[in-house]
């Protein structure tokens, strides 16, 4: 596998072009960014969460990790994280654990962090461990155009 089904046709029905970034499999957005050798501020990974109201996605910059009571408090909910075990009947079209941060192609509220809203260029899963899509900000924003914005990701 190179790229999820449904990130495809997301990309595809936006009218985005992208480039498939290969890189030797990795298990972390820290590897993968190492591996494919792209800035790690320029990936944005997605944290799952959920709530007694269903699932949900949370997208941050990939040095970043999830301020949960930020997002918590911003949308009154009672988020708490996602086991990956837990997500595959969500991606179905994804290797465990190599979500693309593409909420609404899979149906899911999403929350974006604004961090990633000003960059030039943004990487992301493909939906397998040897990919990262890499597309222009204003085309990420395009595929994520509608979803609630936030400081949601922190930094040590």
């Amino acid at each position: 596998m190179t790229i999820a089904t449904r990130v495809e046709n997301a990309l595809s029905e936006a009218g985005i072009g992208y480039e498939l970034v290969t890189h030797p499999r990795t298990g972390s957005t820290h590897e993968s960014a190492e591996a494919a050798d792209v800035p790690e501020d320029h990936i944005a990974k997605a944290v799952m969460v959920r709530d007694d109201d269903g699932d949900a996605m949370a997208v941050i910059r990939g040095d970043s990790w999830l301020q949960l009571d930020t997002l918590n408090e911003d949308t009154a909910r009672r988020f708490r994280l996602e086991d990956e075990p837990e997500l595959g009947h969500l991606f179905p079209d994804c290797e465990p654990g190599a979500v693309p941060p593409l909420g609404p192609a899979y149906g899911l509220t999403t929350y974006l962090d604004e961090a990633l809203t000003t960059l030039a260029e943004v990487f992301f899963e493909a939906g397998d461990h040897r990919h990262l899509v890499r597309v222009q900000g204003e085309d990420f924003l395009r595929l994520l155009e509608g979803v609630r914005r936030g400081h949601y990701g922190g930094r040590d």
